[in-house]
């Protein structure tokens, strides 16, 4: 599963990928390798239950990962969700609950915002189009978010002074929609009409690209979703790339 493509990370990425080990995990549905901090962790509980673990932290055994939420519940249909946790836990007897889709989506949503609300908290995230705006003229912003729920012209003009800033017009360069509206978006900063949102801080975006990316990946949420009328679910059009798609990989580790 890769990270989206962002340009104004490009420093950032280089510097925190040099001499670095990056632990490797293999998605037990489809045997592919992927950075660990990329995919989902599911945690085996007492009672041989599974429940979805995204930050990694429960105790005990788990397995992970590397697929969409349509392709999750497909393979659990299937039984290949639970034959391959059997493999990768060496555990016969597990029970996976029916709403788990559910459950990892709304760990992966909260994670974001979450992540969202202390960068608002530290100082690093702006709201505001005017706000924005001058900070993008300026060269400060790193990561430009938008409510699913953005009118399209506040979007363009947004990225417009973005790519003015970063001295980068006619790249094409633009925000990120984010899967939800600005209803859910200002209760979670605890901010009113949170519409658009602009990190300002390299590291600070680069945090919150990890979790999103990791959303938007499981939701079958796309770059440009919005405009194809905010559907998450809508097909990518012909030759689009959408976010996160596992790349192959070779020796990692299934369970940890």
């Amino acid at each position: 599963m890769r990270t989206p493509r962002n340009d104004q990370l490009t420093e950032t990425d280089r510097a925190k990928g040099r001499g670095q080990h990056v632990p490797e995990r293999r998605c037990v549905i489809t045997g592919e390798v992927s950075p660990a901090e990329q995919l989902v962790r599911l945690a085996l509980g007492p009672d041989n239950s599974i429940a979805p673990d995204v930050h990694g932290r429960a105790p005990g055994r788990g397995a992970w990962i590397g697929v969409n939420r349509a392709d999750l519940e497909a393979a659990r249909a299937k039984g290949k969700l639970k034959g391959g946790l059997a493999r990768a836990l060496h555990e016969g007897h597990i029970v996976i609950p029916d709403d788990l889709g559910e459950r990892i989506e709304a760990q992966l949503m909260r994670a974001t915002l979450d992540r969202l609300g202390l960068e608002a908290r530290s100082g690093t995230l702006i709201s505001g189009s005017d706000k924005i705006e001058q900070a993008a003229r300026r060269g400060q912003v790193r990561l430009l978010l938008h409510a699913r729920d953005a009118g399209e012209d506040g979007r363009k003009k947004l990225a417009q002074a973005w790519r003015v800033g970063e001295d980068d017009e006619g790249s094409g360069r633009e925000g990120q929609v984010l899967p939800v509206d600005r209803g859910t978006l200002s209760m979670a900063l605890g901010r009113e009409n949170a519409v658009h949102l602009a990190l300002t801080d390299a590291r600070a975006a680069d945090r919150v690209l990890a979790h999103l990316s990791r959303w938007q990946f499981f939701t079958g949420w796309s770059r440009d979703a919005a405009n194809r009328d905010s559907d998450p679910l809508a097909a990518p059009a012909s030759g689009e790339e959408k976010i996160g798609a596992a790349p192959d990989g070779s020796a990692a580790s299934d369970a940890f």
